[in-house]
């Protein structure tokens, strides 16, 4: 099946109200294009560098979103472009954002992630952390990010009631911080592997690689 009938095939089963972020982490540009041409405007990187050489060589009206985890020395390289930052996982990277955006002044939207899973590996903020963040005096002072909502990742496991329980869990968060950040509206939950499961726990935004280009290239 073509990239496009592929697309067009997982848009018709999203609900009109989730966001597609195509991920297009370690494809060529002329695999991009495909999806480009087919529609697909929303692309997800996961390395910052690899995000802004495809940025100078593809079409300015995509949305290029940056779903890995961010250093803060590499913030710079993307403040010029990026369209939203998934992985926004401490505060300190949130100033640095803030400091970069405003060279380039602009406001750049970010999600802050939530840690859900019960793999250690995975990266995020715990509820106590979220609530000392965007109560601090730090958070009310930055004026070049804005706080769209939150993400979060999933145990990598079988158990789709554990992944079921892992969302409710993230959309519980997501409901009780509105009293503090009430402009948030995105909710990115749910990859190629557990995205159904993701927007009927809430998701209005799933990152989808693999279903859509095939295995990823490691090369």
């Amino acid at each position: 099946m073509s990239i496009k009938e592929t697309l067009t095939n997982i848009n018709d089963s999203l609900p009109k109200e989730v966001t597609l972020v195509a991920v297009s982490k370690t494809k060529p540009i002329e695999t991009i294009m495909e999806a480009y041409e087919a529609g697909q405007r929303v692309f997800g990187e996961n390395k910052i560098q690899e995000m802004a050489q495809k940025w100078e060589q593809l079409p300015k009206d995509i949305e290029w979103h940056m779903i890995g985890h961010v250093q803060r020395n590499k913030v710079k390289y993307m403040a010029e472009f990026v369209s939203l930052i998934h992985g926004v996982d401490s505060l300190r990277l949130l100033v640095e954002i803030d400091k970069q955006a405003k060279k380039h002044k602009r406001v750049i939207p970010c999600l802050l992630q939530m840690h859900i899973a019960e793999e250690s590996t995975k990266f995020g903020l715990d509820e106590q952390e979220l609530h000392e963040m965007i109560s601090s005096e730090t958070f009310a002072q930055l004026e070049h990010v804005q706080i769209k909502g939150l993400m979060g990742m999933a145990t990598l496991t079988e158990d789709q009631n554990q992944i079921r329980k892992e969302f409710a869990h993230l959309k519980f968060i997501f409901d009780k911080v509105q009293d503090q950040l009430s402009n948030i509206s995105v909710l990115s939950m749910g990859m190629s592997g557990d995205y159904s499961i993701a927007i009927k726990e809430g998701s209005t935004m799933v990152r989808i690689g693999s279903s859509i280009f095939g295995a990823r290239n490691y090369n």
